[in-house]
């Protein structure tokens, strides 16, 4: 049944909004679908918001993303941005069912993946029963690169995803790979976007630069390092680059890794994110090659690698 729920003195239709399929929900069906927020449902918590388990009323599982208060902002643009977001699908993106706008709530609504994200089942600290082998590893890595790749190749001009990490990697059960938060960084400013994320950033996000494409393929470099090495360290990228220098890249790959893994495969793919993370955005290869590099359709050329632009550089 269609209703109208009053935004700073407007109606806001819920149900399916310009036809696009996507839903409007009601605050009083999101809290029902959480159990009221419980915080036994909570899975997430970052700097965008909070992440609730919930069950909607047709049955599905779903991911309630509450955001924080700096996404609190005109209803209308809001709903303006979210629909343009719910019209991006790929099978390496998370699914957007809709999202709720009423009173001061901004909360985004997502297909519910069962297997977390990277960085709680193989960069976590805790014990996880997912045995993350060599192949699983291209295939995340390859899969994420996939998605990157389409947002990028999207229209809009400013389809930069600006917090590409562990954290918004999520696996579904068969381990494919999907990103999350796609979009959110149009719906704040950039210095918040800046200060609510705590993954690695590219030199040129530290002068407040616009961020680009090429500031995901760094981060997306960063995040390559993290899949080989199952560890996640401030410094690693510095570690990579010196093992790259004396030629023992192999003492990154995770050495909880048994049989089936390619050493030739697992250097190729460091010398990858070297390429991805290099000090200057213009030579930070685009995603298309950076994917063509991953399942060989181009060569990596390691004459064109140099150092990796490092924060801890920066006077």
């Amino acid at each position: 049944m269609a209703c109208s729920p009053f935004i700073f003195g407007k109606k806001v239709p819920c149900g399916n909004f310009e036809g696009n399929g996507m839903k409007v929900y009601t605050y009083k069906e999101l809290k029902k679908a959480s159990n009221n927020f419980n915080l036994a449902n909570k899975i997430n918590q970052g700097g965008v918001g909070s992440v609730y388990k919930g069950v909607l009323k047709d049955g599905r599982l779903a991911a309630i993303k509450v955001l924080s208060l700096e996404f609190r902002l005109n209803a209308d643009k809001f709903l303006r941005e979210i629909s343009v977001i719910s019209e991006i699908q790929h099978e390496n993106l998370v699914e957007l069912y809709g999202c709720c706008v009423e009173g001061g709530h901004r909360i985004l609504v997502y297909g519910y993946l069962e297997n977390s994200s990277l960085e709680h089942t193989l960069l976590g600290e805790g014990v996880s029963n997912i045995k993350f082998n060599w192949q699983a590893r291209c295939r995340i890595c390859i899969g994420v690169a996939r998605g990157l790749e389409f947002l990028h190749d999207q229209e809009q001009p400013n389809n930069v995803h600006r917090d590409i990490r562990a954290s918004n990697i999520v696996l579904d059960e068969d381990l494919k790979p999907k990103i999350s938060d796609f979009g959110l960084a149009n719906l704040i400013r950039q210095d918040v976007t800046r200060l609510i994320s705590l993954c690695p950033m590219a030199p040129e996000d530290v002068f407040m630069g616009p961020l680009t494409r090429k500031s995901d393929v760094y981060r997306f470099g960063i995040l390559l390092v993290e899949i080989v090495s199952g560890r996640s360290d401030r410094r690693i990228l510095e570690q990579t680059w010196k093992l790259y220098n004396r030629r023992e890249l192999v003492e990154l790959v995770d050495t909880s890794l048994d049989w089936g893994w390619c050493l030739e495969e697992a250097c190729k793919y460091l010398k990858i994110s070297l390429l991805c993370t290099q000090s200057s955005p213009r030579l930070r290869p685009t995603m298309s090659s950076v994917l063509k590099m991953l399942i060989g359709e181009m060569d990596v050329d390691e004459s064109k690698i140099t150092r990796p632009g490092l924060v801890s550089d920066i006077p």
